[in-house]
């Protein structure tokens, strides 16, 4: 740790005083950097580069996992909504494994809208079990049934 932070103050040492291009030359003709050029010795420059390394694989662990809980939650949000299945986020989800877990928040949320879902789908249930066409038919002969009597009461009809 305490070479990262030499490395960052020197760096911005190094730029305060005036640029004479001696970095330009500690830099390998492919571009690469050296210890040279970070002012390190091997060893630190090795576990520099071991650090990097490890921090961009812990940094690419934990994005795949937050993109796999995303695609999680996708696909959750489609199965209650009856939407249509994306395969992107089955595949993403698939990639992942099956340790992934809706944060806690979110399953709190989903589990909140199911209740309220079961607790408004009685009544929504008896709305879409109704007969719509014996609701028509039996709307239709009490409308003829009103008419008649209103035309055997009306002797202007």
């Amino acid at each position: 740790m305490a070479f990262l932070m030499k490395h960052m103050l020197g760096d911005k040492l190094k730029n305060m005083s005036g640029g004479d291009g001696e970095e330009a030359a500690k830099v390998e003709a492919d571009g690469k950097e050296t210890p040279e050029s970070k002012g390190m010795s091997r060893e630190e420059f090795e576990e520099y580069q071991r650090q990097l390394v490890e921090e961009k694989i812990e940094r690419d662990k934990d994005f795949a996992m937050k993109k796999a809980e995303r695609a999680n939650l996708r696909v959750a949000l489609r199965d209650k909504y009856r939407l249509p299945d994306s395969a992107q986020d089955d595949a993403t989800v698939q990639m992942a494994g099956d340790d992934i877990d809706l944060p806690e928040d979110l399953a709190k949320m989903v589990e909140e809208d199911e209740e309220e879902e079961e607790a408004d789908d009685s009544f929504l249930g008896k709305l879409q079990n109704m007969d719509v066409d014996a609701l028509k038919t039996k709307a239709q002969v009490t409308m003829t049934e009103v008419k008649q009597a209103a035309e055997e009461k009306c002797t202007v009809m």
